[in-house]
């Protein structure tokens, strides 16, 4: 989290009209000072000095909670009351057991009696203020916070004992308080005194996972895990700190406390949220019923009843659902803002944005509401409102790490120049969109005109499409953190955000293929008004991309093939699932590919038409497998035809080869390998690696035999440093530029981003003389990066020969702004053009620049002399005054 400048904290005044305490740093202005009374002062002294004492071991009860025995609890722990009637925790251990099972006037008595026991404890007062919201005696709530507030500053010193601190810090932070503070002046020093004292840590997790500080959670949980490996706070909170980056850490701590606890309700919701994530309602129902017998009025759970009722069109059960959950606590804000994020998660951010205002109707000041709205709102492209909203989370919580990321990137998007054309409101890097902005409207407006039509969309409200030169930028705008390396472009439905060139790298990928990708999302989104699987979603936008280049999308390769005829294939029912949590990135790789394939078959099999039914369907509110079962036949019978099918697809990509790995020495020399390859002289990988030693070793005809082999098993071979890059250099070091020239032509037709061939090809048809094919690759390379002069000067000299001045303009403006060590000259050929084209006042100011660049260069000179000559030639002369009227009138 970001911090302040470290200092000493002390405890200070109670605000009167809050009774809220406050942290305050030495240094303070007197005027600041005076306005404080100092009543905490003694107070931190006394916390600091005073030695922690040890919390006994936890008696029966606790056991008892830990391990999910709620009911057994409660009776434990009445029992140990009675006979123990000066022990806190017991109807504390009671109190919270009957929380957790839903008995919450049970609760209410309970805690009336133990607050008439413990009159000076926070512990109790801070759990009744739970009690108080589920039996809906709200005012209490206030009361129970004031009279926290009052005691601590009455006698802090008996509240100096490491649980009693833990609440305090708790308490500090639900009234506002910088955290940092409390975690530097409660929980540290509470670490520093007892180093094994567990609740210190789950304290300080809680309070990281709160921040969205996912990294300083799990250090903490970790350090508690090892204190105490049956604690499943500990676990569960490894499990939520780890679900943003590594599943299958969260699913293992996950799993621990399920073991330890198998009615950890927290747990049990988590594993419904997954469940629902995965498109698997049946078993999330199953789970919630499991839950509903622990606690048959849990308001989360009732939340994800009509989350999944809502999924599946059924208003009435999801109204019903979501006032089930506000029956107890009737302002709860958390039920309407968990239903609105899970849909707003399945990309329904309209009615999510709902919820988040139906929350903050009930608690205006509950921010996860707001923050989660302002996301909303930007990705539905209602950007005023949304940075509004944002700005006042951040000043809300200056903790708050979206927030705070959202507000500092608005700075920079509001820097972005803007270009529109047909409905297209593209929004990039003011160099960028210079530079290249006409092709990413020329690209969107293509892509617009083409897939609307296919799928008889008609988008009736401006799309947004955002690129962003740094990929942090870009996860921020996207996701509201940094992260999210693999992501290329995400659509909303009317909002796109993508990753420009200039965030990729060395390694940049086709940016025309990711935009199309995208945009096709916005037509089938706004089909289906986005009510669509992500599987169904993802696969027509790859199954659209290879439409539109067969170069573009994913196809059949060695690993895919291995996948589709192994057990890797997920049923497609289950699709959506295999984007959530995979196992690997080529798992998620492949979750598209197979997305897409489906996709084809249905297409192939019954028709453009009968998917266009689907999506339509869809946003008539049918679920996708109803609609499957409605125009394909069941599902299972779906299922096994499209496994007949895609192992077709795998089976007929080089059928001939032998594609087992072969058992030889990870050092086999080529001696080794040709041995081996004369008993298995089909086998792919070992030729390929023969082929690549023989290159290193210089043996070019050897080498260029072996290629010729592969060639014959694997013509679909796209690989990077595969089939024809070494054919390539291979027929260059023999001297045969037909050879070589062929072997970049074959991997053209396969890649969309090898930059080595694009810049090759463009090289050997620029030296031909073939201009028109120079200018196409030319055109390729700058589909992938559009920020390398090379191409743009390669593009000019096409465009001279072919008389295309458009082109030549667009190259000459690009090179100028990419830092030229020839700008002068650009200038000149800059304004020759535009002369030639009729623009002479701008032709002039290219002129003029060139002279201004090289005062001495004297083709620049004469070139200005002849736009002013052309000029003056194209001004018509002043005209003759009007002649005298003949009469006057009168």
């Amino acid at each position: 989290m970001n911090g302040h400048h470290s200092a000493i904290p002390h405890f200070h005044s109670l605000i009167a009209s809050r009774r809220a305490l406050c942290f305050h740093f030495a240094g303070l202005s007197s005027k600041h000072f005076f306005r404080l009374l100092p009543c905490f002062v003694a107070a931190l002294l006394i916390l600091s000095a005073t030695s922690l004492v040890r919390a006994a071991d936890a008696p029966e009860p606790g056991e008892l909670f830990r391990s999910g025995k709620y009911e057994e609890c409660v009776g434990a722990a009445t029992l140990a009351f009675k006979s123990s009637a000066y022990i806190e925790s017991n109807p504390l251990w009671k109190l919270r057991a009957e929380l957790e099972l839903g008995r919450y006037a049970d609760a209410a008595v309970t805690f009336e009696a133990a607050l008439k026991s413990f009159p000076r404890s926070i512990e109790i007062r801070w759990w009744g203020r739970e009690v108080c919201r589920y039996t809906n005696q709200l005012p209490r709530v206030a009361q129970l916070n004031e009279q926290i507030g009052t005691l601590i500053q009455q006698t802090p010193g008996y509240y100096s004992d490491a649980p009693n601190r833990i609440i305090v810090g708790r308490f500090l932070l639900s009234e506002g308080l910088d955290p940092k503070k409390i975690l530097d002046g409660a929980y540290n020093i509470i670490k520093r005194q007892q180093p094994n004292y567990v609740p210190a840590y789950l304290a300080s997790g809680e309070l990281a996972l709160d921040k969205q500080d996912y990294a300083l959670a799990a250090e903490s949980y970790e350090k508690a895990a090892k204190l105490d490996p049956k604690e499943t706070e500990a676990q569960f909170g490894l499990a939520l700190a780890y679900a943003p980056s590594d599943a299958s850490k969260a699913d293992a701590a996950l799993k621990a406390v399920l073991a330890r606890n198998p009615n950890h309700i927290g747990a049990l919701l988590m594993t419904v949220d997954s469940l629902v994530d995965s498109e698997r309602y049946e078993d999330a129902d199953t789970v919630l019923e499991h839950i509903a017998v622990i606690n048959p009025h849990q308001p989360r759970a009732a939340a994800y009843r009509a989350i999944i009722a809502h999924l599946q069109n059924q208003p009435d059960r999801e109204r019903t659902h979501r006032d089930f959950g506000l029956k107890h606590w009737t302002t709860n804000p958390e039920v309407d803002h968990l239903i609105g994020k899970k849909l707003s998660q399945k990309y329904r951010f309209a009615e999510g944005a709902e919820h988040q205002r139906a929350a903050l109707l009930l608690d205006p000041k509950f921010l996860p509401a707001k923050m989660q709205l302002a996301q909303d709102l930007l990705r539905l492209g209602r950007e005023a409102e949304g940075w509004k909203l944002a700005e006042e989370v951040n000043q809300a919580d200056g903790y708050n790490v979206v927030a705070h990321n959202l507000v500092t990137l608005q700075e920079s998007v509001n820097k972005f120049r803007t270009l529109e054309s047909d409905g297209i409101v593209a929004r990039m890097d003011a160099r960028e969109a210079e530079i290249y902005g006409h092709r990413v409207l020329d690209l969107l407006k293509r892509a617009k005109q083409k897939l609307c039509a296919k799928y008889d969309v008609e988008l009736k409200s401006p799309i947004i499409v955002e690129m962003f030169p740094k990929q942090e930028d870009f996860a921020i705008r996207t996701f509201g953190l940094p992260g999210g390396a693999g992501f290329l472009g995400v659509c909303f439905g009317t909002v796109i955000t993508a990753n420009s060139p200039a965030s990729q790298g060395g390694h940049p990928t086709c940016w025309e293929s990711t935009l199309w990708h995208e945009f096709c999302h916005v037509v089938t989104l706004q089909k289906t008004h986005n009510r669509m699987p992500r599987w169904l979603s993802e696969g027509i936008s790859v199954y659209e991309e290879r439409q539109a280049d067969p170069t573009w999308g994913q196809t059949v390769n060695p690993l895919f093939r291995k996948m589709l005829l192994g057990d890797e294939l997920t049923p497609v029912a289950e699709l959506s699932g295999a984007f959530l949590r995979p196992a690997s990135a080529q798992h998620l790789q492949f979750a598209y590919f197979e997305s897409s394939l489906v996709v084809e078959f249905l297409i192939e099999k019954h028709g453009i038409d009968v998917l266009k039914k689907i999506l339509q369907d869809l946003g008539n509110g049918i679920t996708i497998n109803e609609s499957l079962v409605r125009h394909t036949g069941s599902l299972e019978e779906l299922n096994a035809e499209f496994i007949g099918f895609a192992r077709v697809q795998a089976e007929a990509m080089a059928p001939n080869a032998d594609w087992t790995v072969p058992e030889l020495p990870t050092r086999a020399d080529p001696s080794q390998l040709s041995a081996w390859l004369t008993k298995h002289p089909k086998n792919y990988a070992a030729l390929q690696r023969l082929a690549r030693q023989l290159v290193a070793e210089k043996k070019w005809d050897a080498a260029n035999d072996t290629l010729k082999a592969m060639l014959t098993l694997y013509p679909g071979d796209e690989g990077g440093d595969g089939l024809y890059p070494l054919m390539a250099r291979v027929a260059k070091e023999l001297n045969d530029p037909a050879a070589e020239r062929a072997a970049w032509e074959a991997l053209a037709q396969l890649s969309d981003d090898n930059l080595e061939m694009i810049a090759r090809m463009t090289e050997l048809t620029s030296q031909a003389g073939e201009w028109e094919l120079a200018k196409k690759y030319t055109e390729r390379w700058l589909a992938v990066n559009p920020l390398q002069p090379v191409p743009h000067r390669l593009a000019a000299a096409a465009a001279e020969k072919l008389n295309d001045d458009a082109l030549a303009v667009d190259s000459y403006r690009a090179l100028l702004l990419l830092d030229p060590i020839d700008a002068a000259e650009l200038h000149l050929q800059m304004a020759k053009t535009l002369q030639r084209t009729g623009a002479l006042s701008e032709a002039k100011r290219h002129a003029l620049l060139a002279v201004e660049e090289a005062p001495r260069f004297r083709a620049a000179h004469r070139q200005l002399l002849d736009i002013i000559a052309a000029t003056e030639q194209a001004t018509p002369a002043n005209p003759p005054p009007p002649p005298l009227p003949t009469e006057i009138e009168p």
